[in-house]
């Protein structure tokens, strides 16, 4: 199977894509069909030898393709005179016949006919392929009317109309434009060029972004943009991590600290090794998972697909009906009942409706990128609404993910809090574990010189320093040397009842201090998880922790229920239990042991992705950065896209039906139909980019 992508400036809606569906399923070997209306690119799927058929079929229904993907140059005003002079001889037109008082007259004939081929050669055109394709789309309703309306004597109607949907479909294109740009906005943030080190002395010089290669030494100075991921190996600056994360303030960057593509520095200048190239960067991984996500068809622009199938050739058999029948059954006039239904026919096309979805959608996803939440598909978008509850994993998602020393209780009174801090500090240097780091962490000056280093696997650590033995450990390694006693127990217990980890520091025959170790709580979870509740969403803790910790968490933070000691396969079946109870639940994590109930959840997220591959790839939502209070701010949007996405449709509907009673009636005319769809068309466009305006 191969697949070839095409870009086709003539792309604008589902009026042309109906017609390239229609045109290349008569192609043997073309397997399917994806379009991106926004990008105006068509992905083939075939078992041809080579893509010219493709290209020819495309050709020939006036829609001619390009394998390249840059955008095409806006048009100069000459593109834009034809339209305009169309739309002089159409007034003209109409006044001549207004002075007059006839419509067939030969100056307001002649000036219709101007305007019509100054202003609806591609309409015609369009109408024709339309017709020869078998495809009803606005393009051949329109023909249909402008000459039925030639033919029933209404030329400076014919005229105008044919102005009017000509500029109608140009206003539309401008708005459709703008929703693309918020996307290829996205891309153009990356610079062209970088500050490369030479590999054969100090000095620094410009290359092309591109052709720099993971491993080299790139230098960014005020004012400049990242141009590749990295991490700070001298100097340091604060960066403006906005266009990836969303933060709103700029964050200090000191040598071992990551740097994104595309964000700016803000005033020092510094130098960085590059980890990721051009196209693997975590901005290229945004823009390729956004790009794909627009290209998904949402919940609601399938069934609006669906709808518009059947919607349009039903109405265009009652405009038929309404053309015939009144004459047959009732003796009517045969004129006034075509103009009627050629009114309704210019109606029945629903590209307001077609184009209400995707604009609207891509519109928030857009939006979200901007503030730091990638979201992988419409669907997600339009289903975070739905969410009534989140689950929440406790380490690393409400904690910060590495515990702190809480307490320091000086066992032998001979020695201060500074000197056994150093001591455990310097026996924990040399260990991998969590509550080791968090030791040394807490010990502020230089560390002393330990031998004998050996770690104790599920205990601790012992090491020789300055002549003596030392241990650093838990409560098991206490009993295991046999130092503990009465009142240590009576320590050890009231700590560990609070949910925090009890280490000991202690030698072969007497102990020397006791540590308290707790994983802090995020400064913005509680926040966060207010905000959550008063959205309606009941918030619990899943953890594998214990539960005194679990429900120590849970109270600081707010959430209602906390789970402990739950094994990756107990998390799954709480969530299964939760999602019998409140039907669509969330789940947020950011370990491997979190994978079953994330993909379990109506919606995972994934904390803190921010150049992380793997969280991107996964994830349904990905949050950039470690901000519990994107998780609000994604259900906000989300219900209000799927509100703006009711509204269109709802309009969308209503406008139709209003004005198919009008045609009804009598007091509808073709001006007026061209104003229902097309302005119909640029009303939901407009209301569906207030999205990027989200904040």
């Amino acid at each position: 199977m191969k697949t070839h992508v095409y870009t086709i400036d003539n792309l604008c809606c589902a009026t042309e894509e109906q017609l390239i569906r229609n045109r290349l399923s008569r192609i043997r070997g073309v397997s399917s069909l994806d379009f991106n209306l926004l990008e105006r690119q068509l992905t083939v799927h075939h078992e041809l030898d080579g893509d010219t058929p493709i290209l020819t079929a495309l050709t020939a229904i006036g829609l001619p393709a390009r394998t390249t993907q840059a955008p095409p140059s806006a048009p100069s005003w000459r593109a834009h005179l034809p339209l305009a002079l169309s739309g002089v001889a159409a007034l003209a037109s109409e006044v001549t016949a207004s002075i007059t008082g006839v419509e067939r007259s030969l100056p307001v004939v002649a000036l219709a006919l101007a305007s019509m081929a100054l202003g609806g050669r591609e309409t015609l055109f369009k109408g024709w392929v339309a017709l020869v394709n078998r495809t009803l789309n606005i393009n051949f309703l329109m023909t249909i009317a402008v000459i039925g309306a030639a033919c029933l004597g209404q030329w400076p109607e014919a005229a105008m109309v044919t102005f009017l949907f000509g500029l109608a479909e140009r206003i539309e294109e401008g708005s459709l434009h703008r929703a693309r740009n918020s996307i290829r906005a996205l891309m153009e943030l990356t610079p062209d060029k970088a500050l490369v080190k030479s590999s054969c002395c100090s000095d620094w010089h410009e290359v092309a972004a591109e052709e720099v290669r993971v491993g080299q030494r790139v230098q960014v100075r005020p004012g400049g943009r990242v141009p590749l991921d990295g991490v700070v190996v001298a100097g340091s600056s604060s960066v403006n991590q906005a266009p990836i994360t969303g933060e709103s303030l700029p964050v200090e960057k000191n040598p071992g600290d990551p740097v994104f593509a595309g964000t700016v520095n803000e005033n020092g200048t510094f130098e960085f090794e590059v980890t990721a190239n051009r196209g693997n960067t975590t901005l290229d991984r945004i823009v390729q998972s956004v790009q794909q996500a627009q290209a998904q068809r949402a919940p609601t622009q399938r069934f609006v697909d669906r709808f518009a199938a059947v919607y349009t050739p039903l109405v265009c058999l009652a405009a038929v009906l309404v053309a015939v029948l009144p004459a047959l059954l009732f003796s009517q006039p045969v004129l006034p009942w075509i103009y009627k239904a050629l009114v309704m026919l210019v109606i029945a096309c629903p590209c307001a409706l077609v184009l209400s979805t995707p604009v609207t959608v891509v519109s928030g996803l857009a939006a979200a990128a901007r503030r730091g939440i990638l979201v992988k598909g419409g669907v997600f978008l339009e289903h975070g609404c739905k969410l009534r509850a989140l689950a929440l994993d406790k380490t690393g998602t409400l904690t910060v993910g590495r515990p702190g020393v809480t307490e320091v209780l000086v066992w032998k009174k001979e020695l201060s809090r500074e000197r056994v801090i150093e001591l455990a500090a310097s026996v924990d240097a040399q260990s991998e574990h969590p509550t080791a780091a968090a030791i040394v962490r807490a010990h502020q000056g230089p560390l002393l010189e330990v031998t004998e280093f050996a770690a104790l696997p599920g205990r601790g650590a012992r090491a020789t320093c300055q002549g003596s033995s030392y241990f650093v450990g838990n409560h098991r390694l206490v009993e295991d040397q046999r130092v503990c006693s009465p009142e240590l127990e009576e320590v050890l217990f009231r700590i560990e009842a609070t949910g925090q980890t009890a280490v000991v520091l202690f030698t072969d025959s007497e102990v020397l201090a006791v540590f308290a170790l707790e994983d802090t709580v995020r400064p913005n979870a509680r926040k966060a998880v207010e905000a959550l509740q008063r959205l309606g969403l009941h918030t619990i803790i899943l953890t594998g922790d214990n539960p005194l910790t679990a429900a120590r968490v849970a109270a600081s933070v707010g959430v209602e229920d906390a789970r402990g000691n739950l094994l990756p396969a107990e998390k799954l079946q709480a969530l299964e239990q939760l999602i019998k109870v409140h039907g669509e639940v969330g789940m947020v994590g950011d370990g491997v042991n979190d994978a079953p109930a994330l993909a379990r959840s109506s919606i995972g997220f994934a904390l803190g992705a921010a150049g992380t591959a793997t969280a991107l790839e996964t994830a349904d939502v990905a949050l950039m950065e470690d901000d519990l209070e994107k998780l609000p701010e994604f259900v906000r949007l989300s219900r209000l896209t799927v509100s703006v996405l009711r509204q269109n449709i709802g309009f969308s509907i209503a406008l139709k039906a209003l004005f198919f009673a009008l045609a009804l009636q009598g007091t509808a005319t073709l001006w007026m139909a061209v104003f229902a769809d097309m302005g119909g068309s640029l009303i939901v466009v407009l209301n569906g980019l207030r999205l990027l305006r989200f904040r």
